[in-house]
């Protein structure tokens, strides 16, 4: 379905935008939806009819005001149906990639055989009727009901859980959009007033920070020392669901951040990072910087939603991580101890 198109800058400048009148409820089973996942957009309307797609946006970069209302209608289907934020990013890089976020009617000789719309489906492939297919909420619902029945998808790679709904011709193209689909997700979650119950975090109680550890030691190597203290010095800065720093994180934005300090670079998302770099086998051969994931407020041993990084030990033994743990809380120093019943994964990033 992809066609080569040429690159577009994102250049996302952040404005404010009025928040939109925009809610519909739909019943969670219907996509596998976990009701844990739950999102909101205010100020909110329970009308059925309520279902026009979002209009009215301003050009972000080299995205004109048609092409961030598609973007936004996308999101808008995504929220409506409990998907977490990483499955409205998925829809929108593959968007990018299919149409530019055009809703493109038949272009003739041009035309890749019968695909239409947004994310180029084909009536002739069970996607709908052409007048089905060129509604974008349509579009984005069935794009959506496809994804959530790839098994393992919230832990895919962005360009992986693509290609396994859309089938593409070029089934690489999709990742080089992640980047931009992330800041339009942002924009327009922040514009629209997107509120989730749940964001990602580590579905615990509330933990004291551990404080500075009797002992405890940085590591030696260079690399790991950069690591170990840029995610220190971050310490009682706030949770904030989207967050890369510098005045707030989120779990996976801290682990990016304290790794990038040292020159490297890792994926953005956790569903992206529990794949990033080698395996560890245990807790025991954990080194400092390695990443833990667990399950977290949404997600499973099989797809963990939170991650936090080892840092060491104190003069006992005992092991410790740092995280940032949910929404009202600030990034912390806690005992392993307290994720070790649930370990999903670790992962060890690769200079």
């Amino acid at each position: 379905m992809s066609r080569p198109w040429p690159v577009l800058s994102g250049g996302l400048a952040v404005v404010v935008l009025a928040p939109l009148a925009l809610i519909v409820f739909v019943a969670l089973a219907m996509l596998g939806a976990s009701p844990a996942m739950a999102c909101t957009i205010s100020p909110s309307s329970v009308s059925p009819e309520a279902t026009a797609a979002p209009a009215g946006w301003p050009d972000q970069g080299s995205w004109n005001s048609e092409q961030v209302s598609n973007a936004a209608t996308i999101v808008t289907v995504g929220a409506e149906l409990h998907l977490p934020r990483y499955g409205w990013e998925i829809a929108v890089a593959t968007a990018i990639q299919e149409s530019t976020l055009r809703n493109l009617g038949d272009l003739g000789e041009d035309n890749d055989h019968d695909s239409l719309g947004l994310f180029q489906q084909r009536p002739s492939q069970g996607w709908g009727t052409p007048e089905q297919i060129l509604d974008p909420r349509y579009a984005a619902r069935k794009f959506y009901e496809r994804l959530v029945k790839v098994d393992g998808w919230q832990t895919m790679p962005l360009t992986r859980a693509a290609q396994a709904v859309q089938r593409s011709a070029f089934p690489d193209a999709y990742a080089k959009w992640q980047p931009e689909a992330q800041q339009l997700v942002a924009l327009i979650s922040e514009g629209m007033n997107i509120v989730c119950s749940s964001d990602g975090g580590d579905g615990l109680p509330p933990l004291d920070d551990a404080g500075l550890l009797d002992g405890f030691l940085l590591p030696a190597d260079p690399q790991l020392r950069a690591v170990v203290s840029f995610a220190l010095t971050q310490r009682g800065k706030p949770y904030v669901w989207g967050a890369e720093g510098p005045d707030s994180y989120d779990c996976s934005g801290l682990m990016m951040a304290a790794w990038a300090e040292a020159g490297v670079r890792i994926s953005r998302v956790t569903a992206d990072q529990v794949h990033s770099g080698v395996a560890v086998s245990s807790l025991a051969a954990m080194r400092p910087g390695d990443l833990i994931f667990i399950p977290g407020s949404d997600g499973t041993m099989t797809r963990p939603g939170h991650v936090g990084m080892y840092i060491g030990v104190d003069r006992s033994g005992r092991q410790y991580l740092i995280q940032a743990p949910k929404t009202g809380d600030v990034v912390k120093v806690v005992a392993v101890s307290n994720w070790s019943h649930q370990v999903a994964a670790i992962r060890r990033p690769k200079p």
